[in-house]
């Protein structure tokens, strides 16, 4: 018995952070999404599937966003995966960093009480003939229609409440995150109440409307 727990004790002591993270299914999505942080991320996933399909795994996502075409790998293999994906925002999940915390389980995506998170519309750069800007604009444009609808369908929003919000940089509180439907619940210790707790949405400043709340353009 002595020989095992020594054992194990050794084993754990050989093994990074990111291991012992991946053991207890576990991954955290740091800093921005690039390629190479998105082909770790997938793979992580892929592994955890296979290890077993009807366990959950823990995604926590404190990322500024980053490339849009990394953004979707990881999110469709989200939904490719039969496992469900709990999601928790930790500090940022703004741009790409949304998208995956919304991606996340319909119940089981959560945001730590001082928490954020941003959408906005993709950024494009163009250059080159008029020709090859004609068609990187179209390309701009077809990209902000399917991240519009990823982020309607997660948050059951009006497709018309997420363009006019993305038009520019929109930033919500745990609170208004959670009203707003890209998370479902904000996670806190009961025997450690958090300090400093931003306004709930239901609640607004004086003279502001919670997000999500106002008419839609042509609907008064």
């Amino acid at each position: 018995m002595a020989a095992s727990a020594s054992g194990g004790y050794s084993r754990q002591r050989q093994m990074g952070l990111g291991d012992l993270l991946l053991e207890n299914r576990i991954i955290f999505l740091d800093g921005p999404i690039h390629d190479a942080s998105a082909n770790l991320i997938v793979m992580k996933l892929l592994f955890l599937q296979a290890e077993n399909r009807h366990q959950d795994i823990h995604f926590y996502v404190n990322s500024p966003g980053g490339s849009v075409t990394a953004t979707m790998a990881i999110y469709d293999t989200m939904q490719f995966l039969q496992c469900d994906i709990a999601t928790y925002c930790v500090g940022l999940a703004a741009s790409g960093g949304a998208i995956v915390l919304a991606g996340g389980t319909k119940g089981k995506r959560y945001c730590l009480p001082h928490g954020k998170v941003m959408i906005h519309q993709p950024y494009g750069e163009v250059g080159g003939q008029v020709s090859d800007i004609e068609i990187q604009a179209r390309d701009i444009l077809d990209t902000r229609r399917v991240l519009n609808e990823i982020l309607a369908h997660h948050c059951n929003q009006p497709i018309e409440i997420i363009a006019r919000d993305t038009e520019r940089d929109y930033y919500m509180n745990a609170y208004q995150a959670k009203e707003y439907g890209i998370v479902d619940d904000v996670l806190s210790n009961p025997k450690k109440p958090p300090v400093g707790i931003p306004i709930p949405a239901n609640k607004p400043v004086e003279g502001e409307s919670a997000p999500g709340t106002e008419s839609a353009p042509g609907t008064q």
